[in-house]
């Protein structure tokens, strides 16, 4: 060293002088990491010299690469931010197909400048059967500091100690690539020192303390496009905007797969985008067509499909199987044939392993389209059509079952001491909040379990379903599944032969038809169609409701005393039933049949009409509870207070409006509650009262939630409050 032929002592030398000092372990070792600083390094070429080999020097980078501007600038405060003190460390992870990789490096390219002591870049080949073991890491790390080989210490700690100590002294920019879990990379990161690690992993890596998180999303649909527009050119882009538009939606925003088609479409200059995605389309032909020489997002998904455990690669290819965006562990049970807590341990472990998504608030979890494909292909393969209809048979079985209990907390008619239904009664919902929570949560799944059950001939499972969903239904006007759910009912009534059921269940179709998705000339022929059952099968009861029905189509298509006949043909025959059903008909009958008559003009005779509603509900209906009679005669407050509107009785109106509105709101039935504070809001308005511009705006934009007609009602009774304020 004195004569200038070395730069540092061999380490034969320092070993030496640590045992004559009586150094320990972490002393000895920080002593050779002071003598490495000094041992030569390869560098870079520079401009008084050739070029030199790098070892674990960077990747090439992706000239289009695109987006990720929000991460690149986190890792770039993070560059600034680091210091002796301060080593940073950012793990990116998510699901396969994000872009990992790519983005890591292009992101280490942009960053060189603020680490002049070098960049270092590590493939722990954590998809591999045998990954990168952290003693070989630091071997590789140690190497390309100029530690020969001869010259690493044995053990897994005096490595990791010397890679410390020699990073201590420099401004590195580390990126390990791929990793397996926290105990492979934990060694690897420097203790201190001015560097910036950057890893990337499949796994969450939940476990690696003080690091920055930089979970990647998928791309939006325009960086899809931009990033397809990169690779093909855009002339090819612009010709077909709208095919490269389909082609990202198609690819789920999945880089990877964006990436892929891209790729293809380069090998093939003259064919068309269109092309591509007729081809990928097809749900069957979709994995197979995203593949370009040896990228295949197939083959991404298998790498982490492999590396888990046969339970939870069951868990995933069944949950492939659930309908709707999510699912909840409770469908993944079911259908992998695991307990509960065994499902759960399951989501999680994928969850961590960036194949399923969770959701941010509720138990729940969603697959990427693309993965969602490569996990049914997996059904297929390796359980068979066999167990694959046993798993949806035991899924729609208990599925049906929770939902029939469920929907029976709202019906007012059923039988509170009875015993319940519920599969699994020590889970199943208690109250009507916990079984509204799960009825909208498990829409899909339940609506997918009674199609299965109708087309598998299980009509009676079908029937007690939509019965017991019928007051459900009517709290939840606006969803269009009711159609579907009725109709499937009525056919397995008519396959049952059954006149009564059939009438039942065409009526409950002609209400879906009339108020969920407003079809009033389907809602007149399934009315109609009901009417002759009910006739057929002798049921009075339903021959009511069924003229009662086509009343409403008659009238929503504007004719008006067609409606009005049918009505009062109803009401007749309603009136010679016994039945407390009868009775209760016979009020939603006569509190239609006013209102028809106020619209018609003849206030005076409509409020008659409602009054003798009135007198039903004040007298009660034998074997039915008080808190159904009272939404009966909610409704008839509200008809009785739009009466008294139209005989411009406002101040005797408000009152009763406000006692229905406030009934409907306890009783959480928003279809309701929103019409009748509409009334309420032009009310009002008629009287100049402050509250009328709020109560109007509340109506009108929860109606348009609702996609209510009455929405244009509301915001024409906006338009004339602001006429009729005063200027200024």
């Amino acid at each position: 060293m004195e004569r200038g032929r070395t730069r540092g002592p061999q380490r034969r030398t320092v070993e030496a002088l640590a045992e004559a000092l009586g150094l320990d372990g972490d002393e000895a070792a920080g002593l050779e990491g002071a003598a490495a600083l000094g041992r030569p390094r390869p560098r870079p070429r520079t401009a008084e010299g050739p070029a030199v080999t790098v070892p674990l020097a960077l990747p090439r980078d992706i000239q289009d690469f695109t987006a990720r501007d929000a991460a690149l600038a986190t890792l770039l405060d993070l560059a600034v931010d680091t210091g002796p003190d301060r080593p940073s460390v950012s793990v990116v992870a998510g699901q396969p197909g994000l872009g990992k990789t790519a983005f890591a490096v292009h992101a280490a390219h942009r960053l060189a400048p603020h680490f002049l002591d070098g960049q270092l870049a590590l493939d722990l080949r954590g998809m591999d059967p045998e990954p990168t073991t952290p003693r070989d890491a630091l071997a590789r790390l140690l190497g390309a500091m100029g530690i020969a080989d001869a010259a690493l210490p044995a053990s897994v700690d005096d490595r990791a100690s010397l890679w410390r100590s020699l990073a201590a002294g420099r401004r590195l920019l580390l990126l390990l690539d791929n990793a397996v879990d926290e105990a492979q990379v934990s060694p690897l990161l420097p203790g201190t020192g001015a560097s910036l690690t950057i890893v990337t992993s499949r796994q969450a890596l939940a476990g690696l303390p003080s690091v920055q998180r930089c979970d990647l999303a998928l791309l939006r649909r325009e960086e899809a496009v931009e990033l397809l527009t990169r690779i093909v050119g855009p002339q090819r882009v612009g010709a077909e905007a709208q095919a490269a538009r389909d082609l990202a939606d198609l690819c789920g925003h999945l880089p990877l797969a964006v990436r892929i088609a891209g790729q293809r479409l380069l090998s093939r200059p003259h064919e068309r985008l269109a092309k591509l995605v007729a081809r990928l389309t097809a749900e069957g032909r979709r994995l197979d067509g995203l593949q370009a020489g040896s990228l295949r997002v197939r083959a991404a998904f298998a790498l982490s499909y492999r590396q888990l455990s046969g339970r939870t690669r069951t868990f995933l290819r069944r949950a492939a199987l659930a309908d709707g965006a999510d699912f909840s562990p409770e469908t993944g049970a079911l259908l992998s044939g695991l307990p509960y807590d065994d499902a759960v341990a399951c989501a999680e472990e994928l969850t961590d392993a960036g194949l399923l998504q969770s959701d941010p608030s509720a138990e729940r979890y969603r697959f990427h389209d693309l993965l969602r494909l490569y996990a049914a292909e997996q059904v297929e393969a390796e359980d068979g059509p066999g167990v694959r209809d046993a798993a949806l048979d035991r899924t729609a079985e208990w599925m049906l079952r929770r939902a029939t209990a469920a929907a029976l907390h709202f019906d007012a008619e059923h039988d509170r001491t009875a015993p319940s239904a519920d599969p699994d009664p020590e889970t199943g919902p208690t109250t009507r909040e916990e079984a509204r929570t799960w009825l909208e949560a498990e829409r899909a799944q339940w609506l997918a379990a009674l199609r299965r059950a109708h087309d598998t001939g299980r009509h009676r499972q079908v029937l007690d379903t939509a019965k017991a969903m019928h007051w459900f239904s009517d709290l939840n006007q606006h969803w269009e599944q009711w159609v579907e759910v009725f109709r499937r009912s009525s056919d397995c009534a008519r396959a049952l032969g059954s006149r009564s059921e059939e009438a039942t269940h065409l009526n409950y179709l002609a209400w879906a038809y009339n108020l969920c998705v407003h079809d009033p000339r389907s809602a007149l022929t399934t009315a109609d169609a009901a009417l002759a059952a009910a006739r057929g099968g002798e049921d009075g009861l339903q021959e009511g409701w069924a003229l009662g029905y086509g009343a409403g189509a008659l009238h929503r298509l504007g004719r008006t005393e067609e409606a009005q006949a049918r009505l009062r043909d109803a009401a007749r025959c309603l009136a010679l039933q016994r039945s407390p059903q009868a009775r209760l008909a016979e009020l939603t009958i006569l509190n239609t049949l006013g209102a028809l008559v106020r619209q018609a003009g003849r206030a005076e005779e409509a409020l008659d009409i409602h009054r003798r509603s009135e007198r039903i509900c004040r007298a009660g209906v034998e074997g039915r509870p008080d808190e159904l009679i009272a939404l009966y005669h909610a409704v008839t407050r509200q008809q009785i207070g739009n009466d008294l509107v139209a005989l411009d009785r406002w101040h005797e109106a408000e009152p009763l409006l406000r006692q229905a509105l406030a009934f409907f709101e306890t009783a959480q039935m928003p279809a309701w509650t929103e019409q009748a504070r509409l009334d309420l809001g032009q009310v009002l308005g008629a009287m100049g009262h402050p509250e009328a511009r709020a109560t109007l705006t509340a109506a009108h934009d929860a109606l348009a939630a609702l996609r209510s007609p009455r929405q244009a009602e509301a915001a024409t009774a906006l338009a004339t409050l602001d006429r009729s304020a005063p200027d200024g």
